[in-house]
């Protein structure tokens, strides 16, 4: 069904705002899958917070004037969708890779992060930048590791005077 012009406005402006919060993008291509397999994939996009349409060309090009992700203008060509991440930069590449490989019909034309576009072969190593809860936990641990060993190295004196001791120990009982 044909949309109107003023359907076509609200999903123009409707992707424009998504795009201009966003962290990434992902433009693939989905020719051959089966409606199920669409709504599968969309359900686990929603489920990792990644904002998943299917929109015209001529249409996406006008959604993304104005935000970062401009750059994908050139690589809109065919039946193509558009998933954004707006909570991790990662997750639209994590949901993408993983539904590409069990689906070969979802083939990834371009990757848009920070103002810049890579060609689908950046996609594993957008996919592989951590979540942040994971990126929050490194950061602590990198944190936390010269206190920990400041104390080991004050414990260790003591700890090695006490094996000394145990072992003068040992030694009188067998004598």
């Amino acid at each position: 069904m044909a949309l109107s012009l003023e359907d076509k406005k609200a999903l123009v402006a409707e992707v424009n705002e998504i795009a201009a919060t966003s962290l990434s993008a992902i433009a693939a291509e989905y020719r051959g899958l089966t409606v199920a397999q669409m709504t599968e994939f969309r359900a686990k996009a929603r489920s990792e917070g990644v904002y998943v349409r299917v929109i015209k060309n001529t249409l996406a090009k006008r959604a993304i004037e104005g935000t970062e992700f401009e750059c994908l203008a050139g690589a809109l060509e065919g039946p193509l969708l558009l998933a954004f991440s707006r909570e991790e930069p990662g997750a639209a590449a994590r949901v993408v890779k993983e539904f590409a490989r069990e689906n070969d019909h979802l083939v990834t034309k371009a990757v848009a992060i920070g103002g810049d576009v890579y060609p689908s072969a950046d996609l594993d190593r957008l996919a592989r930048l951590p979540t942040l809860d994971l990126a929050r936990a490194q950061l602590l641990g990198l944190l936390q590791a010269p206190a920990t060993q400041f104390v080991r190295t004050l414990a260790e004196p003591a700890a090695k005077f006490a094996r000394l001791l145990g072992a003068y120990r040992d030694q009188q009982q067998t004598d």
